[in-house]
């Protein structure tokens, strides 16, 4: 007889994204934000959640894992105590959607360990997650290149209206910065609310952008015009965000000097994802990739360069029964 006893447990895989640009920030339809957000394969957030005798949260971002279990315990009527652990987690306050992918990796692990069914978009509403931008709950979903609806006055999560599969064959590099952060909590609701009035003509622009150059080429697979909707997008929002980055399109400038490298070395569609400091640029293949970050690395002191792909599927959630040795006495 086999004196071990059978444990459920779950552990999720969630993608990292790039933030692409809004849509809207004007408003004046009754709609604001709505954004181009995009899955990549890496960095991830990677958690596994199981049933315990006592709660405890093991390895990064334990306090705010805690504080979520809390929240959901709640929320969801969960009953007993969970072992939680953090194997892996995207850089937080990176401009990746590090705290949006951590939250929902959770309660997707709970809800599937408790049998319940998955509910993203609500999960995201319960754990404060989405207040602008509603891509991430979209990417977790399903991966790809999504572009949500914005808010408008009834609105609790932004709707996903679009998802197209990123080429396979495409590269994304990043450039990280480490010793910087971007905005974010309250600082970033103060930055907004600093912000002037956006232009009304502006947003035409960025939706025209949107609609009639990046998804068509994206669905075309022509890298180039593609990179030529996003960069211009870039700008119009860089020079709009700049007085809440130093007078910068970027919040790292020695990112921005290295995504401008990789631009001049033929990558395509630079820009700055969310707040950053993250940069982004495009490739049409990994070897080309491979040659750019090769190109740029030895003048890129201090940053992290990566090569990507995008990722056309959601989070993974793979539960599996594991054997625990049994306690003396039990």
């Amino acid at each position: 007889m086999n004196d071990a006893a059978s444990v459920q447990t779950v552990t999720v895989t969630a993608p990292a994204r790039l933030h692409l640009g809004f849509l809207d920030l004007h408003g004046g339809l009754g709609r604001r934000f709505g954004s181009v957000g995009l899955a990549i394969g890496a960095p991830r957030t990677r958690l596994t959640v199981r049933a315990a005798s006592h709660a405890e949260v093991t390895g990064a971002e334990r306090e705010r894992v805690l504080a979520h279990v809390d929240t959901l315990h709640q929320a969801l009527g969960l009953e007993g105590a969970h072992r939680v652990h953090v194997e892996e987690a995207i850089p937080a306050h990176a401009g990746l959607g590090s705290g949006t992918q951590l939250a929902l990796a959770l309660a997707a692990g709970l809800r599937s360990l408790h049998a319940l069914p998955p509910d993203p978009a609500g999960d995201a509403l319960r754990l404060a997650r989405g207040a602008r931008s509603g891509v991430g709950v979209g990417l977790f979903e399903r991966g790809g290149l999504v572009v949500d609806g914005g808010h408008g006055a009834t609105t609790g999560m932004a709707p996903i209206l679009s998802r197209i599969p990123f080429p396979p064959h495409w590269r994304v590099l990043i450039v990280l910065d480490p010793a910087r952060q971007g905005l974010h909590g309250s600082g970033e609701v103060e930055a907004f609310a600093r912000l002037r009035q956006f232009a009304e003509t502006s947003a035409a622009q960025l939706c025209r952008l949107v609609l009639m150059q990046a998804l068509p080429s994206l669905a075309e697979r022509d890298l180039r015009n593609f990179g030529a909707a996003i960069m211009a997008m870039q700008q119009i929002l860089g020079d709009y965000f700049a007085p809440m980055q130093g007078g910068r399109r970027f919040t790292s400038p020695d990112v921005e000097a290295c995504v401008h490298a990789l631009q001049r070395a033929g990558a395509h569609g630079v820009g700055q994802s969310s707040w950053g400091p993250t940069g982004f640029a495009f490739a049409e293949s990994a070897e080309q990739a491979d040659r750019l970050a090769r190109l740029v690395r030895p003048d890129a002191r201090g940053l992290d360069i990566r090569v990507c792909a995008g990722l056309n599927h959601g989070a993974d959630i793979t539960a599996r029964a594991t054997a625990e040795a049994p306690v003396a006495g039990r």
